[in-house]
């Protein structure tokens, strides 16, 4: 081992992309967690510090001791890890809270064991942990976080991650509210069938998706971000969620929907001026209601999760 310290940004991602429910997300720049990973000559996965929100310190009850866990015993080293979480990004925001703590531990051990495992494989563990917070293992949070940019998972069983372009002067506004929307419960709202013709309007918008990213095609973007599937349920756990998007919309946000399962809220825009301006109409709506809410403006992170710091 060339370390046996080594610090970590594990950022926040947006999961779905409007049409592209459990397949789609992106990373994002400036929100993320700090996570603290060193070797321990006693063997087992330990948590030794949270800072930020309270959570199990037990590894098998933690998302990052899960994912850490499994990837552990595949692993077999002849020592252990011990994790410090500085949770920057709240449990229940939407922005990929617990899929940035099932990452950053997996990802800080591979970095310490001399990184025996792929991109892909470190997905996989990661899955292990995010099935903890959500009921399910999907990698629509996972795979922006460990690969950086737009992604699109192809395959769950086989895990087949697909790394997608991301387009110049492309910024994400991000509106957070203040309330808790569980992963688990916002699954539960949606319908278990539906109509073919929804089905192929969102298979053709998240297609067109796919091809307005490789040519950078704001346009054909903008025309895209349109869910007809997940979108009409999930809306009604989030309030002044309609105005919100008339506004950003209003101001020229190229698309604007839920952050995963909300209640965070996202808005593309082509351009940082143009972002200032959509961040500033939707903080004016939720402005006028009585629930406390953060706006972040934050360009396409491509590179993901990194390092900080080693010793």
């Amino acid at each position: 081992m060339d370390s046996n310290s080594i610090t970590i940004f594990s950022p926040a991602t947006v999961a779905n992309v409007s049409c592209g429910f459990d397949v789609l997300g992106f990373c994002l720049d400036n929100i993320g967690d700090k996570m603290v990973i060193k070797t321990t000559e006693q063997k087992g996965i330990y948590i030794t510090k949270i800072e930020g929100y309270d959570l199990p310190f037990e590894a098998e009850k933690n998302v990052a001791g899960v994912s850490a866990l499994a990837m552990y015993e595949h692993a077999q080293p002849d020592f252990g890890f011990e994790i410090e979480i500085f949770k920057n990004i709240k449990p229940g925001s939407g922005i990929g809270s617990s899929s940035a703590s099932a990452v950053g531990s997996v990802f800080a051990m591979n970095e310490l064991l001399g990184r025996p495992y792929s991109k892909t494989e470190l997905t996989n563990f990661a899955m292990k942990g995010e099935a903890l917070a959500s009921q399910s293992e999907h990698a629509d949070n996972i795979a922006p976080a460990i690969f950086g940019g737009f992604t699109l998972v192809k395959s769950v069983t086989p895990l087949d991650i697909i790394q997608l372009p991301t387009p110049k002067n492309l910024y994400a506004v991000i509106l957070h509210p203040q309330i808790e929307v569980k992963t688990s419960e916002s699954r539960a709202i949606l319908p278990k069938e539906i109509p073919l013709k929804h089905a192929i309007t969102q298979w053709s918008n998240v297609g067109s998706l796919v091809h307005a990213l490789h040519t950078e095609d704001y346009e054909l973007l903008k025309k895209s971000l349109v869910d007809v599937v997940v979108e009409p349920y999930r809306s009604q756990l989030i309030p002044h969620f309609e105005s919100v998007r008339e506004s950003a919309l209003t101001h020229g946000a190229l698309g604007c929907g839920i952050s995963g399962s909300g209640p965070s809220i996202f808005s593309l825009c082509h351009g940082h001026s143009i972002a200032q301006q959509v961040a500033k109409a939707i903080s004016k709506v939720y402005s006028k209601t009585n629930i406390d809410f953060e706006v972040h403006i934050s360009e396409i992170n491509t590179e993901g999760i990194k390092v900080l710091d080693r010793y």
